[in-house]
Parts: structure tokens; C-alpha cells; sequence
């Protein structure tokens, strides 16, 4: 597989940001030092740098750091994956240590054919890489805004992978609590992938969360009434997802062209509203996903059998 051209990115993420530079040399390389020694106690994956790797195209550009394609070089298994590069001064500099730790923590942790794979990980004396399975087919987001919405079909084949991988996580006590089209991926043969484990927290007591994480329009309303809450709000996002994959758009409005408080207020109400296009079965699925009260959600281990999803199903 060809992996294209590399255009230098890791190199041009290495350099001290001005916001770490300005609060002086000796702070900074305190600061760097403390990254240090708290990544080193996560323990890095043994004996790789990247040395070990031919860098290939550039895939995206997150919040910070950067995403390439590469390839291991090894005689034996010169398998491809993606590298995420965080540089680590921003990561001091936008206070991120704790959640970039958890991700790599928790995606350690996982084996699951609809979830991204972390096959390790290693840092150098600026940046701190990631070594990611490669999803062939990129971000669910956009051929979402491709296709504008996706038939229902479509859609149920999506809803029914995602819910088996969020009981996955819940299994192992983790709350994704982002799920949405943009830490979606599709892999070779067109499955999903759940990633980007940034907001995801290890729960083994359930309602012990109380932090207000994620994006407004896929929130929970017992996130935004600020009660405790558990795994039911990754059930709440998936019936946001599911609206969106099926309709183009989110059931509760964008907080990017509403006001935050007319949101979070149709949130609370459940105030959805279907097009005439939607089938009965599929708001009949999602209404179930919509319930107000935590506990009366849809459990996850029930989406197979639910007669959207059966209708659609035709895997043996």
C-alpha cells in the first residue's frame, strides 16, 4: 500500500509554544520534567521511536498534534497504522495531561472489531506519539456530509455496531461520554471504529460522574441538570447519532447556530420532532434511546433485536 509523501509535520509540531516560552525557561523545563515522569510511570510500549517507521501523508490536524499515515519498517511485518503525534509543550500549555494519560490508559485496555486499536506508544524528549490502527475509509463524519444523510439501512447497520461496541466499553467500566460522526471511523471493509477516548472515564461505580464533558448537542440531559450519571448517557448519544445519521441533521439544534440555553432546554424536554421521511420503526427505536430517566433507556445488549435494526440486518 502506498502511504504518500511526507511533508515534515512532526518536525514543525516540535518547537516550544510562546505561552510556555513566556512564563520562562526554568518553569517550562519544570513543567516538561513533570510530563516526563508521569508518562514514564503510565509505561510506554518498549524499544520504539520513530526510527522505526516510514512516514507517509499527513491525515489530519486535531485540537493539537498531528496525524500521519506510516508504515513499521520491518522485513517480517511492515504493517500500516497511524501515528498521532501530541506535542508535549501544548499539551502543558492547554492543561490536557490527564486527559491525553486517560485516553492512552483506557484504549490499552481495549480489543473490540468497532473500536480504534492502540498498539502502543512512545514520546522523545518533545512529543509523545500514538500508535493507531489505520481505518481505511476516514472519519464517518464526513461521508456523512457527503451523502447529507444516510438511508436507513445504512444507518441501522452503523447504530448496530456502535451500540456493540459502547457495550463493549460499558463492560469494562468506561463511559465514552463524545460520541458523535467526528470520532467515528470506518475501516477497510466499511465497518465502524469508536475513537478518540479523550472524554472517556473509567466508572466502575455507576451515577459517579458528574463533570459536564463532550459536545452540547450529544449531551445527556442529567449532564446538563448536573445530577450524577453513569453509561446511560452514551444511550442518550445514540439516539443524538442516530437522528443525525438519518435525518442530516441534530435533533435538538447545533449550539453553533442556536443559543446554548435553547439547546440545553429541548434537551431537557426531549423536544424532538421527526420528518414525515422517518419510518415508524426507526422513532419508535430512537424514542426509546430518548427517555428522560437514565434508567428506562433502551440497554445496549437489546439494539440487535430491536425491529429497526432486525429489518435491516441480514449477516447470518
Amino acid at each position: 500500500m502506498d502511504i504518500g509523501s511526507y511533508d515534515g509535520g512532526f518536525e514543525t509540531a516540535s518547537p516550544s509554544t510562546p505561552q510556555l516560552e513566556a512564563r520562562g525557561q526554568t518553569e517550562a523545563r519544570r513543567r516538561r520534567l513533570e510530563l516526563d515522569d508521569e508518562f514514564e510511570r503510565a509505561g510506554p510500549s518498549a524499544n520504539w521511536s520513530l526510527r522505526d517507521f516510514d512516514i507517509g501523508k499527513p491525515l489530519g490536524k486535531g485540537h493539537f498534534g498531528r496525524v500521519y499515515l506510516a508504515r513499521v519498517k520491518s522485513p517480517a511485518d511492515p504493517f500500516i497504522l497511524v501515528l498521532k503525534c501530541l506535542p508535549k509543550d501544548e499539551v502543558i500549555s492547554k492543561g490536557v495531561q490527564t486527559q491525553v494519560r486517560r485516553e492512552i490508559e483506557i484504549m490499552q485496555q481495549l480489543r473490540h472489531p468497532n473500536i480504534v486499536r492502540l498498539y502502543g506508544w512512545f514520546h522523545d524528549a518533545n512529543r509523545i506519539f500514538l500508535m493507531m490502527e489505520f481505518a481505511g475509509h476516514g472519519e464517518v463524519f464526513k461521508h456523512l456530509r457527503k451523502a447529507r444523510r444516510f438511508s436507513e439501512k445504512r444507518s441501522s447497520k452503523y447504530i448496530r455496531q456502535i451500540a456493540d461496541g459502547l457495550a463493549y466499553l460499558h463492560s469494562k467500566n468506561v463511559i465514552h461520554r463524545d460520541i458523535k460522526p467526528e470520532n467515528l471511523l470506518l475501516g477497510m471493509n466499511g465497518e465502524i471504529k469508536i475513537g478518540d477516548f479523550g472524554w472517556s472515564v473509567h466508572a466502575p461505580d455507576e451515577d459517579s460522574q458528574r463533570t459536564l464533558a463532550g459536545t452540547l448537542s450529544y449531551v445527556a440531559p442529567e449532564m446538563i441538570l448536573g445530577q450524577p450519571y453513569g453509561r446511560a448517557v452514551d444511550i442518550w448519544a445514540l439516539g443524538v447519532l442516530t437522528f443525525e445519521f438519518v435525518c442530516g441533521e441534530e435533533p435538538f439544534g447545533a449550539d453553533t447556530t442556536m443559543g446554548t440555553r435553547l439547546v440545553q432546554s429541548r434537551i431537557c424536554r426531549c423536544d424532538v420532532r421527526f420528518p414525515f421521511s422517518v419510518s415508524q420503526e426507526a422513532q419508535d427505536f430512537m424514542l426509546k434511546l430518548f427517555r428522560l430517566v437514565p434508567a428506562e433507556r433502551l440497554p445496549l445488549h437489546h439494539v440487535p433485536v430491536e425491529p429497526w435494526i432486525e429489518m435491516y440486518h441480514t449477516e447470518p
